[in-house]
């Protein structure tokens, strides 16, 4: 069994590589797509939106120290996170956000769209509160296959008043699925405060309404994190039903890379960035007894290096060949083009 020093570490790593992930991917998109006030250009390397989940890094770092490489997990929009603690590549993830032949999706899916089914992720989702039903009909499938793995949903606050939610949750209570629920809840619905559009005590009290235990955590600890999915995982792969857990946390950035985020108060920025959930589990580790400020230094070293890895494989990579814009086509029709 790992030491307490050791958990931590290996928490601070993915924590430490995601966030250089998203700082890169920032940094590519500048210039990515014409946004507020802001005109896309031709040298940005990611086009489009990207939804980044810096400050959040927490959640799926703690969780996914959980799961196996066969269990599932369903993302949202700002899912690059959950993709890297799950196990992706991220030469792979960095291609696809780059539109690249070698990315996950072939450079079809981009950042919204990313999956793995080798290592259980099924998808990132560019659509709210959608990775809640995919998860339940995942977790049904495990359970009627008999397969000891468990679905790890995490969707947004913003995603627990559509109507997704109510009828995923529904589903897994009266079917007893092996779905673990993560509301990240991050305060922000795109560019709307989530707080004063929510009735009620948000994702935790929804779940209890529907007699599935749930549990309320600091989403910028990650030992907390740890801790409570250390106690609901084992309960959902057991075969007792779903669990929900709600981790409190907050998004610093906007809701795309080029968001300034004007609308937000800037004081309640500071404190969010004072609450740094990497900032904790630093000063966390070297209060332990015989922490090592250098194993923390070269932590945040190899995550650089292999993040500039990924930037320049991805740079280097080829764009797909024309004629794959005719493939991976459903068509519900007589099956020819026109």
């Amino acid at each position: 069994m790992a030491t307490e020093t050791e958990t931590l570490l290996a928490l601070y790593r993915t924590m430490v590589r995601i966030r250089a992930f998203e700082d890169a991917a920032e940094v590519a998109s500048q210039g990515g797509v014409s946004a507020y006030g802001m005109t896309a250009g031709v040298t940005a390397q990611v086009r489009g939106p990207l939804h980044l989940s810096t400050g959040q890094e927490a959640v799926p770092a703690g969780v996914c120290a959980h799961l196996h490489p066969d269990d599932y997990l369903t993302s949202t929009h700002r899912g690059h996170g959950h993709t890297l603690a799950k196990g992706a590549d991220p030469v792979r993830m960095m291609c696809e956000l780059f539109g690249k032949a070698t990315g996950y999706n072939g450079g079809k899916g981009g950042s919204m769209h990313i999956a793995d089914f080798s290592v259980g992720m099924l998808g990132a989702n560019g659509v709210v509160a959608a990775g809640l039903p995919i998860a339940v009909g995942a977790a049904h499938a495990q359970k009627l296959q008999r397969r000891q793995g468990i679905t790890a949903c995490f969707f947004g606050d913003g995603a627990i008043n559509r109507g997704p939610f109510l009828e995923a949750l529904n589903w897994a209570r009266v079917y007893e699925l092996p779905v673990l629920f993560v509301c990240e809840d991050n305060r922000w619905s795109a560019t709307t405060p989530s707080g004063p559009m929510t009735a009620g005590d948000g994702a935790s009290a929804r779940a209890a309404s529907l007699d599935i235990p749930a549990v309320q955590v600091n989403g910028n600890d990650v030992i907390a994190v740890h801790r409570a999915a250390a106690e609901l995982v084992p309960q959902v792969r057991a075969g007792n039903g779903p669990h929900l857990l709600h981790a409190i946390t907050y998004r610093v950035k906007g809701h795309v890379s080029v968001d300034p985020a004007a609308y937000r108060d800037p004081k309640e920025l500071e404190a969010a960035l004072r609450d740094d959930p990497i900032v904790r589990a630093r000063a966390a580790y070297l209060a332990l007894a015989g922490a090592d400020a250098a194993q923390l230094q070269a932590i945040g070293r190899e995550a650089a290096e292999e993040v500039q890895r990924a930037l320049a494989a991805a740079d280097a990579a080829p764009w797909p060949e024309a004629a794959s814009a005719f493939t991976d086509v459903q068509t519900t029709g007589a099956g020819q083009w026109r």
